[in-house]
């Protein structure tokens, strides 16, 4: 939350150094590179990977940023998985090549399997690495790649280029792999399809297996498991792959597995719905929360912040105990009236955990902390300001904790809040979602702050403009349909005065709600219960809304959603 009103790496590794190709063997000259890009898709301007592929399907085309051209590399680094994205190309026995390209991203490396690479640090804008190497005596292909570094966030590549002649002549490889055997699916949900399958065998060797879709490649991979996503519910599809070598032959098709996706069966359209306003105990004349359940009819709440007390410990704003406090003092009463709690983890202020644990995993400790001291059935993440928000590599290390607490506590809501434009996601809230997408983070829950955002008069216009320009971000990212979509967005918006002046009145407060309900969105919330007391002309104060109104209005409208 936003000034008055919203108080509120790791060490790396060694890193390895780069090592010379081995040429075993050799005893000729190495032959001159001919000044000749020999890679496939090398700014990825086709829109899609191939013939690259990427470990644990983290890599995805962008259009933003980019070095040249309309398209890019981003590679979505995970705590386990370095998102390398890699090419296999022909090339001549004892023959120097010159590998280059433009990175973008904290610790990027370039360089050719089991040989040569180069790195930077950490780059504000796209940097050109470059590094040369040998081929060995008897050497015929070459694995050019690309890769970030354990929980440091996306990286982007663009131009990427091996100048050198390309392989072939008299003794060329023209035989093709096997065909890929047992296609089988592996699982399913109503976005995506598992599939695997048996190894194919080549010649020389096997470098990429292409999923198709019917005639649509959709998908490349170097091992022998796919997940298509992107896909929309409800819907049969027919799936086949082939194998390719580095010659570029192709193999025949597999044999042809039909799979239909579930009906919405994915994160947050099991039923998840939660009217969940905030309240803040240390700041603001935090009322008594039984007392206002007791009056409102209200069930959860949003309790504001936790923090970081240091070392990547949570406290509640820092400074109060995770446990044995007044926090858990007052958790207890809401739980005794028969209601329950989600934390909330950042904000706009304050020192916050997303920021300041070295990694995802320790992150994804801080927050498990607070899950086993409460025996939590959701957790919010309210994701704001530079050092969180505009920090993509923040973002990814966040979207990665969740992950993995979601897949630790079964049955875990977890939910991201952000800030919003009028018309919807703004830069970096479409990079949370797209990292989302590509972490497969399984993010239950997307809550837009539809306030501060120089709104005007119409808050409810606005706040329903923003709630579907998240709605197609959704759908074009995950391949929802409009009920899916709707399934996993949440509102939090402001009673009364903003810091902006803009003005939510009960009235437009009640027809947010009744929009919310209408459309079967996941959560409702606002800032914040503290200021849920009348006080008209009485300006932008912590522990009343700035406006005419009466007390726990706010709080007995949100009490009405349903979803």
């Amino acid at each position: 939350m936003r000034s008055v009103l919203r108080r509120t790496r790791r060490a790396l590794l060694a890193l390895v150094g780069s090592a010379a190709l081995a040429l075993a063997g050799a005893v000729a000259l190495p032959g001159t590179a001919a000044a000749a890009n020999i890679l496939s898709n090398p700014g990825f301007e086709t829109g899609g990977l191939s013939p690259w592929s990427c470990t644990g399907n983290l890599g995805s085309i962008v259009s933003s940023p980019v070095h040249g051209g309309s398209k890019a590399l981003a590679g979505a680094v995970s705590s386990s998985d370095n998102a390398q994205c890699g090419q296999t190309v022909p090339v001549q026995p004892n023959t120097a090549y010159t590998l280059s390209g433009w990175v973008r991203g904290s610790y990027v490396y370039l360089g050719v399997d089991g040989g040569a690479s180069t790195w930077t640090s950490s780059p504000s804008a796209y940097s050109q690495l470059s590094v040369s190497f040998t081929t060995g005596a008897s050497q015929t292909s070459a694995t050019i790649y690309v890769h970030g570094w354990y929980a440091q966030g996306t990286y982007y590549a663009d131009d990427i280029s091996l100048d050198g002649p390309g392989g072939g002549g008299g003794g060329s490889d023209t035989q093709a792999p096997t065909a890929p055997g047992n296609l089988t699916s592996t699982g399913k949900t109503s976005t995506s399809v598992s599939l695997s399958w048996s190894a194919s065998s080549d010649n020389v060797g096997v470098t990429a297996y292409d999923v198709y879709s019917g005639a649509n490649r959709v998908l490349s991979v170097s091992g022998t498991t796919a997940t298509v996503s992107g896909l929309s519910p409800s819907t049969s599809y027919t799936f086949t792959v082939k194998a390719r070598d580095a010659a570029g032959n192709v193999s025949g098709a597999s044999n042809a597995v039909t799979v239909t996706t579930a009906a919405n069966s994915g994160g947050g359209t099991t039923g998840f719905k939660q009217a969940a306003p905030y309240l803040y105990l240390g700041w603001g004349d935090p009322p008594n929360a039984a007392s206002v359940m007791s009056s409102t009819g209200i069930k959860w709440y949003t309790l504001a912040f936790m923090l970081d007390s240091g070392g990547c410990n949570p406290a509640w704003d820092s400074s109060r105990p995770l446990t044995g406090g007044t926090d858990q003092s007052v958790i207890n009463q809401i739980r005794s009236a028969g209601g329950d709690v989600v934390p909330s983890f950042g904000g706009w202020s304050g020192s916050k955990l997303g920021a300041n644990c070295s990694s995802a995993s320790a992150l994804a400790g801080a927050l498990q902390k607070v899950i086993n001291a409460y025996g939590l059935k959701a957790i919010d993440m309210d994701i704001e300001n530079s050092d969180e928000f505009e920090n993509e590599a923040v973002q990814a290390k966040i979207l990665t904790a969740l992950k993995t607490v979601k897949a630790n506590n079964p049955g875990l809501k977890t939910i991201v809040t952000f800030g919003t434009s009028t018309t919807g996601p703004t830069y970096y809230g479409n990079r949370l979602i797209e990292q989302a997408q590509s972490l497969n983070a399984d993010i239950d829950v997307f809550t837009i702050m539809p306030f501060d955002f120089g709104g005007g008069s119409d808050m409810y216009g606005n706040t329903v403009n923003a709630a579907e320009g998240l709605k197609t971000k959704l759908k074009s990212t995950f391949g929802w349909d409009d009920a899916t979509a709707y399934a996993h967005i949440g509102i939090s918006g402001m009673n009364g005065l903003s810091d902006q002046q803009e003005n939510t009145t009960p009235a437009t407060w009640t027809k947010i709600r009744d929009w919310s309900n209408s459309h079967h969105i996941a959560r409702l919330a606002y800032w914040a219960v503290n200021r849920d007391r009348p006080c008209a002309g009485g300006g932008v104060v912590s522990n009343c809304s700035g406006i005419d109104q009466s007390t726990w209005q706010f709080t007995s409208i949100t009490a009405g959603f349903t979803g």
